[in-house]
């Protein structure tokens, strides 16, 4: 991280670094972890974290390693509905283009949350409640999602959430749900094929370079949603999401 930007605060910088840093960990490292990743020095980090356990945002654990602590909640949910009101204007685009109903949702820990929808203009469309999560095995949004994830924390992940069938159609057995994820790598795109509703079908993608793992998708009956409108929506998805990522890359940069 560069220490010279102009207007930059090196001690904040070095800050938000360390938070994300034990995000990417898990949630709770040791210092010895935190500088050997981030090459500072114990004693830089000690007296970062010690500000930000007095403010909060890091808690000390009984095994003397830290965490991050609770004020973060706060701001995190603050920020997920900014992220779904800076997506609005692009799910739009999507309904426009499409017909469909378009959602936004986010991986959070184990399950996936919806952070933004814009509804269909038909009378017969999807309604995703903004805020319902769900598990990820059985939506396209969590499929795409977890397409991005190594196999083996996809195991771990499951393993804890189990993989209970929201229809007849839903993959409940975890190596037939890795080689869906190796197929959705490699076709770029994801699909819910009446596996989270009967009669439902959603085409999901992934937000490329996006501060957090996101994905946005459109849903709508089988009928409409065929695998002849498959090969037109999703290209349509992808440049949506691409745009999107272009976005929230540029929000709040001067």
């Amino acid at each position: 991280m560069s220490s010279d930007r102009a207007g930059g605060v090196q001690s904040l910088e070095r800050a938000f670094d360390l938070l994300e840093r034990m995000a990417d960990a898990g949630g709770e490292v040791g210092l010895s972890e935190l500088s050997t990743s981030s090459g500072l020095p114990l004693p830089t980090i000690h007296r970062l974290m010690r500000t930000l356990v007095d403010c909060g945002y890091v808690r000390q654990q009984a095994n003397r390693r830290y965490a991050l602590g609770p004020r973060l909640i706060r701001l995190g949910e603050s920020a997920a509905r900014l992220l779904g009101t800076w997506a609005r204007p692009y799910l739009a685009e999507l309904v426009e283009a499409t017909g469909e109903t378009a959602n936004m949702a986010l991986l959070d820990g184990d399950e996936v949350v919806y952070v933004a929808q814009v509804p269909s203009r038909h009378s017969m469309r999807m309604f995703t409640e903004v805020g319902r999560r769900v598990l990820p095995h059985s939506t396209g949004v969590g499929k795409a999602l977890l397409a991005h994830v190594p196999p083996q924390e996809v195991r771990a992940l499951l393993a804890r959430t189990g993989m209970p069938a929201a229809t007849e159609k839903t993959i409940t057995e975890p190596d037939a749900f890795l080689a869906e994820l190796e197929r959705i790598r490699g076709l770029g795109y994801a699909l819910d094929d009446n596996e989270q509703e009967i009669g439902v079908r959603c085409l999901a993608v992934t937000v490329p370079d996006s501060p957090t793992a996101a994905a946005i998708s459109i849903s709508g009956p089988a009928g409409r949603v065929t695998e002849a409108a498959t090969d037109k929506i999703v290209p349509i998805l992808q440049d949506v999401a691409r745009q999107l990522s272009v976005a929230l890359a540029s929000n709040g940069t001067a």
